[in-house]
């Protein structure tokens, strides 16, 4: 490994996630925090942290010149995006790169190519990889949109060319309704995106949503780590994922998977991406989009393939070739992620702000959690409000159900709503045990899955608090806050002073 030392231009659990692989690769960890972030658990971690700026995300964590002094300042030579930020920024990977340093990711071509999903569609035509229906044409107004609609057949979707996360999107039943979704479609993705491009798909009704995560070399070398089923959404973004897919049979998991690799292939693709499709219950698949980073639910791959992902990443950034073909991956078991957030379901899932007052997370034989939590921090307006991913394991997909309800019910979060109870409903579905989530389920079933959950008194509340203080200054009067000198991983490493551009 000729990488040392790595700016994580990220915060939260993904930037634990990278810090912990880091530190298995024997790679210094740096990281970045903005001001409500300073105490925050990637920071304590970490064997360096600086300050960046405000709260505001375009101030501090999406600010290319201050991440950049912070990696020349701290000596890095390379730079991971983590997922979300600028993980999928041409412009950043690009600047990384004439920095001299090494961008842990794919190129800045292939971040272009796939970022825009009108022109990856037309990229990967050619591959012969399946796509939706669909129109698209950027100089198209409203009344092409109208005729194109007519031929694709109602029920269509609007989405923005350059978007992702659910934003820029609108199902059209009705086309009288049709100018409507595409002025605001149009709206949120100049506003989310800067980009106001819009193009049509079909919209497949019992969809389910099916993707493959792939892995390339700069040797030549391209192969996928198998699916993850990911149907299970609220307001277009997933919060529960499984692998294996209960919907792939053998036959459909290979065409799947060598449709992923091809389009990997098609746009020159090195380092890990996931493909992501929309399969029907009758067998047919259709290209969505490509993820050109590091995806939230790689956990899931990882526990049924046994391989670390962000590891490999790393490998393949400093030019290794890849230590495995596609023969010797297997997929055994399976794998459960439920992301928890702060968030209240009864209100829309809109997010529930506010201090974790006491955050004990489940142990336990497969049982894997990744968060950027701890007791004491709080959930800010200015990002994302996932607490934690739950990743579990077992034999079987039954066996895997029920470790994480045991898991769900031993995880202990007080002071804000989370979806924790939405969550074990949800899995207790009869839809959902007979493995038939589609990307409608949620929106469909919502009522079934906000069972009554009273909150806890105030007293409790307050008493956990006090219980976590008196705990906390007991460990304190036993630390030493002084590092020994060779103590390489010490969280009070911290360098505070340092200041980048004010």
């Amino acid at each position: 490994m000729n990488l040392t030392k790595c700016l994580i231009a990220n915060r939260g659990e993904i930037a634990v996630r990278i810090i912990r692989a880091c530190r298995e690769l024997g790679i210094r960890a740096v990281a970045v925090y903005s001001d409500v972030d300073a105490n925050a658990r990637h920071v304590q971690l970490a064997d360096e942290a600086y300050p960046i700026g405000a709260a505001s995300p375009a101030a501090s964590y999406l600010n290319v010149a201050k991440l950049l002094d912070v990696a020349r300042a701290s000596g890095c030579d390379c730079v991971h995006p983590g997922y979300g930020f600028l993980s999928e920024a041409e412009h950043f990977a690009q600047a990384v790169l004439d920095a001299g340093l090494t961008w842990v990711g794919p190129g800045p071509d292939a971040i272009r190519l796939m970022g825009v999903k009108t022109e990856a569609r037309a990229l990967i035509q050619p591959a012969g990889v399946p796509l939706v229906p669909g129109f698209q044409a950027d100089d198209a107004d409203d009344n092409a949109f109208v005729d194109a609609a007519v031929r694709i057949g109602y029920p269509v979707m609007v989405k923005a060319a350059g978007g992702g996360g659910g934003k820029g999107i609108r199902v059209v039943y009705d086309p009288a309704k049709l100018p409507e979704a595409l002025a605001g479609a149009r709206h949120e993705a100049q506003h989310a995106f800067g980009d106001p491009r819009l193009f049509l798909e079909k919209y497949i009704e019992t969809a389910r949503h099916v993707e493959i995560q792939v892995l390339a070399d700069g040797h030549g070398h391209t192969l996928h780590l198998f699916e993850r089923e990911c149907s299970a959404q609220r307001r277009h973004q997933k919060i529960v994922e499984e692998s294996p897919s209960p919907l792939l049979t053998p036959e459909l998991r290979q065409r799947m998977g060598a449709a992923a690799v091809e389009a990997a292939r098609a746009v020159g693709y090195t380092n890990a991406g996931t493909v992501e499709f929309i399969a029907t219950p009758g067998g047919d698949f259709y290209f969505l989009e490509m993820n050109t980073r590091l995806q939230v639910e790689h956990p899931v791959t990882e526990m049924v393939t046994g391989l670390d992902i962000v590891k490999l990443q790393f490998r393949i950034a400093a030019g290794e070739p890849l230590p495995f073909a596609q023969d010797d991956v297997r997929q055994r078991g399976h794998a459960i992620e439920c992301r928890i957030y702060a968030e209240d379901p009864r209100n829309g899932f809109l997010p529930a702000i506010g201090r974790v007052l006491k955050f004990t997370p489940p142990e336990g034989p497969g049982i894997r959690v990744d968060s950027g939590i701890q007791s004491g921090d709080s959930i800010s307006l200015h990002y994302d409000p996932m607490i934690a991913k739950v990743i579990v394991y077992d034999a079987s997909r039954e066996a895997a159900i029920n470790r994480m309800h045991e898991a769900l019910n031993r995880t202990v979060i007080l002071g804000t709503t989370t979806n924790i109870p939405f969550l074990r409903a949800l899995l207790a579905h009869p839809t959902f045990l007979a493995g038939e989530v589609d990307t409608r389920f949620v929106d469909t079933h919502l009522n079934d899955l906000l069972p009554d959950t009273p909150p806890l008194p105030d007293a409790a509340l307050i008493a956990a608090a006090l219980g976590d203080l008196h705990q906390n200054q007991r460990v304190g009067a036993n630390r030493r806050f002084a590092p020994p000198d060779n103590d390489a991983v010490s969280p009070w490493s911290r360098a505070d002073r340092f200041r980048t551009g004010g």
